[in-house]
């Protein structure tokens, strides 16, 4: 969510008189379709920037905070969320610059670039860190260079690919998003025992994947583009919100992903030490059991974000597929919260994994459809649209360490807790965006 949470011409709502709320106005330029080979290094490129950026939050991270902290877990929680609000304030402003960039390799892929090897210098700090504090400014980096270079290439899609396209191209990268992050745990795990190969690995992979896209994309030469506004710090904050009575599909879908990626973030930050808790062992021991289980996640996520795709584009119809989502994440998470054997703590994974993927399947094509100002500026908007990923993101790790204490015993954290309220808010957020976001089918 973002994390989390593509392009086309605008459908944006505009204000002019008479038109209703929530409508959407057809810009008159429309991308022409993006090559095959566009899209498959888009989609390489994502699934590699994924993958080192989000194992750390999988398992080395966790590894790091035991070996540092083994009493306080609840450090694991502060540490990404002091992250998530470095992307937080980031994002906009790299988006708003972006937009403003004239160069020969465009105005997205230079942060592309620079967040990459800003996120791989980050992994070396993680690695080495001899404190918790050290550990916390690692991640403060990973989440300023991978999350911006993430971003860049969500402003890509939103410059380069037509209406036609969306969907299938939001299913396809919203998979490889998922499949990341377990790949990338999954190579990890077997390197739990070296600090330095336990981030490097996967991070020395996935950054040159994620470069593929810098090196071989073509077509979005920037310097011909008209002069960019100024910016000056007094007009830089208004940059960073939106009028949401002049962008109300926008605005709904807004707040509709923040109570999902909310929701995500909860359940997952804590997931390696409550396979660990469950087990009776440490994360480090169960990385094995948990990378099995995060093969059966990628089988599930697969199936919901491929399907997913693939149904919304026959059918036409975007907003009913996160509803659904959001109520299958839900079951899976009160699974989670219940389960009272390993058997059943996959059995939840699992489906909490197949709702992630349908919603992911749809996520990013609504919000291509409803995204205001496309052509002027993109960068800014999907910026504001990651604020709902980087807030909940935020929010949610602080929250989770008092809720683990609620009725907490020797031992024993409330996680149940924790995976009732994901679960409530998914669905929330799903209703929301079901019932309020008429810019989108």
């Amino acid at each position: 969510m973002s994390p989390d949470p593509v392009a086309e011409n605008a459908l944006s709502v505009a204000a002019v008189p008479g038109l209703a709320q929530g409508s959407v106005v057809l810009d008159a330029s429309e991308p022409p379709k993006v090559s095959a080979s566009f899209i498959w290094l888009l989609v390489s490129s994502t699934f590699g920037l994924y993958l080192a950026f989000i194992a750390p939050v999988g398992i080395s991270l966790a590894v790091r905070v035991q070996q540092l902290a083994p009493a306080h877990p609840e450090y694991l929680g502060y540490i990404t969320g002091a992250g998530s609000i470095v992307a937080l304030l980031s994002i906009p402003l790299v988006g708003v610059i972006s937009d403003g960039t004239r160069s020969r390799l465009g105005r997205r892929r230079p942060f592309i670039l620079i967040g990459s090897l800003v996120g791989f210098a980050a992994l070396i700090v993680m690695a080495s860190a001899p404190s918790i504090a050290t550990l916390g400014v690692g991640w403060a980096l990973a989440q300023l260079g991978f999350g911006n270079a993430l971003t860049g290439l969500v402003n890509v899609t939103a410059d380069r690919l037509p209406e036609s396209q969306r969907g299938r191209v939001s299913g396809l990268t919203g998979f490889v998003q998922l499949v990341a992050p377990v790949a990338g745990v999954g190579l990890a795990a077997g390197f739990v025992s070296n600090n330095y190969l336990l981030f490097l690995v996967p991070g020395l992979v996935g950054v040159l994947l994620g470069l593929v896209f810098v090196v071989f994309a073509r077509g979005d030469d920037s310097r011909a583009l008209p002069p960019a506004e100024r910016l000056r710090w007094n007009t830089l904050l208004p940059k960073y919100v939106f009028n949401p009575r002049q962008y109300p599909a926008f605005g709904w879908n807004w707040l509709g992903r923040f109570l999902v990626y909310f929701a995500l973030s909860l359940s997952t930050t804590f997931t390696s030490f409550y396979f660990a808790e469950k087990a009776g062992t440490t994360v480090a021991e169960i990385a094995g059991l948990f990378a099995i289980a995060s093969i059966a996640g990628i089988g599930a996520a697969a199936l919901g974000a491929l399907g997913g795709g693939i149904l919304s584009d026959r059918l036409r119809r975007r907003r009913i597929f996160v509803l659904v989502a959001c109520v299958v994440f839900a079951c899976g998470a009160v699974i989670l919260a219940f389960a009272p054997g390993m058997t059943i703590v996959i059995i939840g994974f699992v489906v909490v994994n197949l709702g992630t993927g349908i919603f992911s399947s749809v996520d990013q094509a609504i919000v291509l459809d409803i995204l205001p100002e496309r052509e002027a500026h993109a960068g800014r908007f999907v910026g504001i649209n990651q604020l709902a990923l980087q807030i909940g993101q935020s929010v949610a790790p602080l929250t989770a360490p008092a809720l683990l204490l609620v009725g907490a015993t020797a031992g024993q954290q409330n996680y149940g807790l924790l995976f009732l309220l994901a679960a409530g808010c998914t669905v929330a957020g799903g209703l929301i965006i079901y019932l309020k976001v008429s810019g989108s089918r």
